[in-house]
């Protein structure tokens, strides 16, 4: 068991250059799947359909969510597609397992207003605040991921083309950055970046107040602190400012092809969401503002 969850591991991170967050959520799916296989005395690749079939039951009846369920079962699909290719299985059991079919829920965003709001809470009086009016423009200029941000250098940037390269998944993608975020950056990088850095060497963009490449929580930390600075009752995630970047440009007229090339979505369904949203959000207008309604 170890041998084949080490390969499966490998095949995420080497071969499908997965996020630390995905390669962690899918082993931890997979152990758990294993370990219940153990409990029946079940070697991995032993394992048939009506197995896979009953631990997805199973965890229905233990309370767990039906988009738990459906996670679980897409990491044991793509487990046994990992062993299937690698050749340590003939078949994978896991195909045509359908847990109960869950509906996604709608992205909650900012409105503009409150993104301004946001956006305004970095008090540049400090390194500290120049450091972070530059991250969340940044952000919401561009729509990348936390992981991403984070992951950035200081060449990914081209202030004066007023662009971003992000390297995700294997794939670059160039995202052009609004005057203001490109103002943010500048000061950032010219004026701060350089007495924050611990080595000249350093190459991250953002670093933290010690020198060194942000952290994910770190940056998760900041961003709650000035939500409840803006007073905003949302819940703010760092996600919340990518779907808000992506509802607020279709909104504004861009076109669901050249926001998944931003946004990096591999599947054209993953950016119809935000259409899902906008239809909503007229149906509420609707709703509230005609006379009949």
């Amino acid at each position: 068991m170890p041998e084949l969850l080490s390969v499966y591991e490998d095949f995420l991170k080497l071969e499908k250059q997965a996020s630390a967050n995905t390669v962690s959520s899918y082993l931890r799916d997979v152990h758990q799947f294993a370990a219940a296989m153990d409990g029946k005395e079940l070697a991995l690749t032993q394992v048939v359909n009506r197995d896979v079939a009953d631990y997805a039951n199973s965890l229905s009846k233990r309370g767990k969510s039906p988009a738990t369920v459906t996670r679980s079962v897409a990491s044991i699909k793509s487990f046994y597609s990992c062993l299937l290719d690698k050749g340590y299985v003939d078949q994978n059991p896991a195909k045509g397992v359908s847990p109960t079919k869950v509906e996604r829920k709608l992205p909650q965003v900012l409105t503009g207003k409150e993104v301004e709001l946001l956006l305004e809470q970095p008090e540049c009086t400090d390194l500290k605040g120049y450091r972070d009016r530059a991250m969340l423009e940044l952000l919401y200029a561009t729509g990348i991921r936390v992981s991403e941000l984070i992951a950035l250098n200081v060449e990914d940037l081209n202030l004066l083309s007023g662009i971003l390269k992000c390297f995700s998944k294997g794939r670059k993608r160039v995202i052009p950055l609004y005057p203001k975020a490109v103002r943010a950056l500048s000061e950032y990088i010219t004026d701060v970046r350089p007495q924050l850095v611990d080595s000249v060497d350093e190459t991250a963009l953002f670093v933290n107040m010690s020198g060194e490449r942000m952290s994910r929580q770190g940056f998760w930390k900041l961003i709650k602190c000035y939500q409840e600075k803006a007073g905003i009752q949302k819940d703010i995630t760092p996600h919340t400012l990518r779907h808000s970047f992506a509802a607020h440009l279709l909104e504004n007229g861009a076109d669901l092809r050249s926001i998944q090339e931003m946004l990096g979505h591999a599947d054209i369904s993953s950016t119809q969401i935000y259409s899902k949203l906008i239809n909503q959000k007229i149906k509420d207008v609707y709703k509230k503002a005609h006379p009949r309604a």
